[in-house]
Parts: C-alpha cells; sequence; structure tokens
C-alpha cells in the first residue's frame, strides 16, 4: 500500500521538484494549492490536487481530513513562503502581517491540524520551509526574518513536544535559489551576480538541490532525526570567507 504524503503550497517550484524525486510507486501525493493553472501539471505528475489557501484554518482543516480520510499520513510537507525585501521604515503593518500570516501562521496551522491528525495514528513526519534569513541578519529582510526565525523556533519546540509519540518535525533552510519567487533579484543580472557574491559557493541554489535534502527528510531521514534546521543556502549560514 503506498504511504500518502500532503503537501501545502504544493504548486511551488521547490514541491514540484521535490514530487519529482519521491518515487509515486510508494507514495500517494496531495497537494493543497491556491493557483488554479498549476493544476494540470500537477494532476500529469500524479498529485490529487485541492484548491485552497494556505493561510485559511478551515481549507488546511479540510485538506488535511480528505487525505486522513483516505489512509494514515505518512508525511506533511509545508512549502509556503513570500518574497519581502524591504526596510522597516518602508513597509506598514498591513504587509508586514502578510508576510507573517503566508509565513508563520500558516505554517502553525498546518502543525496544528496535521500534529492532531498524526497523534492518533502515533506517528509520522513534517517538514518546514525556513530560509537562510530566519538565522542570518540580512539587509532589509527584517519582516521575512521574524517569520523565518519563528518557524525555525517553532520547528525546535514541536521536535520536543512530539518527539515521545512519533512525530519528528524538521525544517529546510534555503539561501537564495533559482525559482519563480526570487525572480525579482533573478532577473536582474546585477543584482543576481551581487547576490552570488556573498555565498561561500559563489552561485544560487538550484530548486533541485533543496528538493533532494526536503525528500531526504520526508522519505528518508532516520527516526532519530527531528528538530533540526537544515541549511542549504551555499554555507552562507555557517561559512565566512
Amino acid at each position: 500500500m503506498k504511504k500518502n504524503i500532503a503537501i501545502i503550497g504544493g504548486s511551488s517550484d521547490i514541491a514540484i521538484s521535490t514530487i519529482n524525486q519521491i518515487s509515486n510507486e510508494k507514495y500517494e501525493f496531495y497537494a493543497l494549492i491556491r493557483d488554479q493553472d498549476k493544476s494540470p501539471e500537477l494532476s500529469d505528475l500524479g498529485v490529487h490536487v485541492t484548491i485552497g489557501d494556505a493561510t485559511s484554518e478551515e481549507d488546511i482543516k479540510n485538506f488535511i481530513s480528505s487525505v486522513k480520510d483516505l489512509g494514515e499520513i505518512y508525511a506533511v510537507l509545508h512549502c509556503v513562503g513570500s518574497f519581502a525585501v524591504r526596510p522597516p521604515h518602508a513597509m506598514n503593518k498591513e504587509a508586514f502581517e502578510t508576510v507573517i500570516n503566508t509565513n508563520l501562521t500558516s505554517a502553525f496551522l498546518t502543525l496544528s491540524i496535521s500534529g492532531k491528525a498524526m497523534l492518533g495514528q502515533g506517528h509520522g513526519r513534517m517538514v518546514f520551509m525556513s530560509s537562510v534569513a530566519g538565522s542570518l541578519g540580512l539587509v532589509n529582510h527584517e519582516a521575512i526574518s521574524a517569520a523565518k526565525g519563528g518557524i525555525e523556533a517553532m520547528v525546535r519546540s514541536a521536535a520536543a513536544t512530539y518527539a515521545n509519540r512519533g512525530i519528528r518535525v524538521n525544517a529546510v533552510a534555503p539561501g537564495l535559489t533559482d525559482t519563480k519567487i526570487a525572480s525579482p533579484i533573478m532577473s536582474n543580472e546585477t543584482a543576481s551576480q551581487a547576490a552570488s557574491q556573498k555565498i561561500p559557493i559563489k552561485r544560487v541554489g538550484e530548486k533541485e538541490e533543496i528538493a533532494s535534502v526536503i525528500k531526504w527528510l520526508l522519505v528518508e531521514a532516520p527516526d532519530n532525526f527531528t528538530g533540526q534546521i537544515m541549511h542549504t543556502d551555499g554555507g552562507m549560514s555557517k561559512v565566512l570567507v
């Protein structure tokens, strides 16, 4: 019998790359997406698509419940993010709250709802998306740093909360990656080159590299691996060159 993997934010470049790397002979994929235009692409990959909002408690509840009705949930991936590079004095409260809601609140709702579903089955894996900005001070990243830093703290705490209940909780923290969400930088050659120079390996990440780490956490990591933040940022958060 195939194992069920639920993805919140399943239409992102990294989520699609992750699906492509995991064998659909062993796993059944279910994705909650907002971008209906991505539905045919995901369906072609054998993914069961639900249209909904990753910031809506009701939509996440209905989605996780529908997957749970079909069998145990082996793993959940929260692959939601936003691009917000703006200094605090140029960002109003509404814009800040949008960043927090899209990233952190959505992640908490996924943790809460998925955690409840997994408690009854006695096991499960959850993977969340952070960012290099969650642990490294970057210019004009205050809002996204607050959101992603919150996710990292939440992951560590949740890993402790559910450690003896068979649920493993981890996060992946990419640096600048060549995806659509980073297009404001990647589409500008000058900005892209400047950003690359800040990375020890002198290049941006590829979505396939990030997806390979997510794949490992979802389906390959040992049972004793939990509460960890996997930095896939070319050494940016840990190495000084």
